[in-house]
């Protein structure tokens, strides 16, 4: 039913106090609802005053006429102006649900920067990293050989760091890219699969040093907790690699399959990033304990604290760095690839992908 209001008087006066006393009401709903009626209230005032200039002219002849008014003519409708007042609601919400996305792409945009701000960092430690690494076996162990000798060990934690370590985590944060967000996911699965093949190469190598090393010498191997942590982690990444191409790539694997190793896989290079760290912090202490000994050669124990000692420490110290950077941006939720956030995502694999 249309909401009316009674005609007070032969002249416009009665509809101004009317008018006036609507308004007032509408003062009062504004300081009860809130700042959420305010738009509302607003515009029922705002079309109660245009109405003053909109009255019929047979309002107007009512003041000069003797005879008093109609009963028709002594209601006025008011049906307009609840629908206005609803269009006045409606375009509140519509500017707060404005707002609310506004809000929602500013922290967007700011976790970008940040990311980005993360992966630099994390550039500029991998690559600190390789080169500390390189300074300190030609530097002060002598520099590098494949003879059999010990210049051929010294490749052994260079391989190891730079390939178990910077390459690897290099490659696992490729998807947090947001430039890798695209449609064509075809070239960003390839490199992410190199970069690992790289570092998985990298780490064989790194092996084959100290083992050849360990048995030109006759030093028995994996004896130490350092080797059972690093054979184990290179074991663990060649099966990642392997059952990520098979499961990932290949055009015959199910969208089932890759379902249940997605999970797994990302946990999975968590895990073998905390044992590459793990396993290149314990071998540095370990050489130093074996190389720092005070002997003849004149060089001080790892007790003095000679350059050498503070510098690999130093290395231990990037190493570790490198690796909480790597682990905060795989943990972000924010930064991940958006096929990762939704489940209904369909999968194509590496043959039926989009050029």
């Amino acid at each position: 039913m249309a909401t009316t209001l009674p005609f007070t008087g032969g002249s416009s006066m009665g509809h101004k106090i009317g008018t006036e006393r609507h308004c007032r009401c509408h003062n009062k709903r504004k300081a009860l609802l809130g700042a959420g009626a305010t738009f509302a209230s607003d515009s029922s005032c705002y079309m109660l005053q245009q109405m003053q200039q909109e009255v019929p002219s047979s309002f107007s002849s009512f003041s000069s006429s003797s005879s008093p008014p109609s009963p028709q003519h002594c209601l006025l409708p008011l049906t307009h102006l609840d629908t206005a007042a609803q269009c006045g609601s409606e375009t509140s919400a519509e500017v707060e649900e404005n707002h609310e996305v506004r809000l929602e792409i500013i922290p967007t945009m700011r976790s970008i920067v940040v990311f980005y701000m993360c992966y630099l960092l994390c550039l500029g430690l991998g690559v600190a990293c390789v080169a500390c690494v390189c300074v300190w076996n030609s530097q002060w162990r002598g520099g590098f050989a494949w003879d059999g000798s010990a210049l051929q060990f010294n490749w052994h934690p260079v391989l190891m760091v730079t390939g178990l370590v910077v390459v690897y985590g290099m490659g696992a944060v490729l998807y947090r890219i947001p430039l890798t967000w695209g449609e064509n996911k075809l070239p960003w699965k390839i490199l992410h699969a190199v970069l690992m093949l790289a570092a998985l190469i990298l780490s064989i190598l790194g092996l084959c040093a100290v083992f050849d090393f360990h048995n030109a010498k006759s030093i028995p191997n994996l004896y130490s907790l350092h080797s059972w942590i690093g054979i184990a982690t290179a074991a663990l990444f060649a099966t990642q690699w392997v059952v990520g191409v098979a499961g990932f790539l290949l055009p015959c694997s199910p969208v089932s399959l890759r379902k249940l190793l997605k999970p797994a896989h990302v946990w999975m290079g968590g895990i073998i990033m905390l044992l590459s760290i793990a396993a290149c912090i314990s071998g540095i202490n370990e050489k130093l304990f074996f190389s720092l000994k005070g002997n003849t050669n004149g060089s001080l124990p790892y007790s003095s604290s000679p350059p050498e000692a503070l510098y690999a420490n130093s290395l231990g110290v990037l190493i570790v760095a490198f690796g909480l950077i790597v682990l905060k941006i795989l943990s972000n939720q924010q930064w991940q690839h958006p096929d990762s956030r939704q489940q209904s995502t369909v999968y194509t694999p590496l043959l039926h992908e989009e050029n």
